[in-house]
């Protein structure tokens, strides 16, 4: 469904998993920050922590069938570079080649790359686009409760 979606509709996923996941502050925040035309190589900048005390760029491909490679990790290599900022996000609905993911290991910068199947998996951690369907309690004594008894 998210390789489906509008660009703005996987905007706002990517802004509401970064607030799920204790980046930025408020959504008001975040959807200021984030989708921007002529981004220069950035789709938009989070803050890291909720005080603001560093920002985070984020890059998000919303590819069907692609393999986002090492050329499109060092454009955005580059554009962090025109920032003068050593970390970002690089989130994609598809998958990192080899060579994608060895260049991030060997670089000084701190990219985090979070191909499709991690995106589900931080979805679904985060209670981003799922909803419970059923919980189940199983009880058992706890012991330690009765221990001083």
């Amino acid at each position: 469904m998210v390789r489906r979606s509008s660009p703005a509709f996987f905007e706002r996923l990517v802004i509401d998993l970064l607030l799920k996941m204790g980046y930025g502050g408020s959504y008001t925040d975040a959807a200021r920050t984030l989708g921007s035309t002529g981004d220069g190589g950035v789709d938009g900048v989070i803050n890291e922590d909720r005080l603001g005390l560093d920002t985070v760029y984020v890059q998000a491909k919303r590819w069907q069938d692609s393999t986002v490679g090492r050329p499109e990790i060092q454009k955005f290599v580059g554009a962090l570079m025109g920032r003068y900022s050593t970390k970002g996000i690089f989130l994609t609905t598809s998958s990192f080649s080899k060579e994608a993911r060895e260049y991030v290991a060997s670089i000084p910068y701190r990219i985090i790359l979070i191909d499709g199947q991690a995106l589900s998996n931080y979805m679904i951690q985060y209670d981003v686009g799922v909803a419970v369907h059923t919980t189940y309690a199983i009880k058992r004594i706890a012991m330690d409760y009765f221990e001083d008894e």
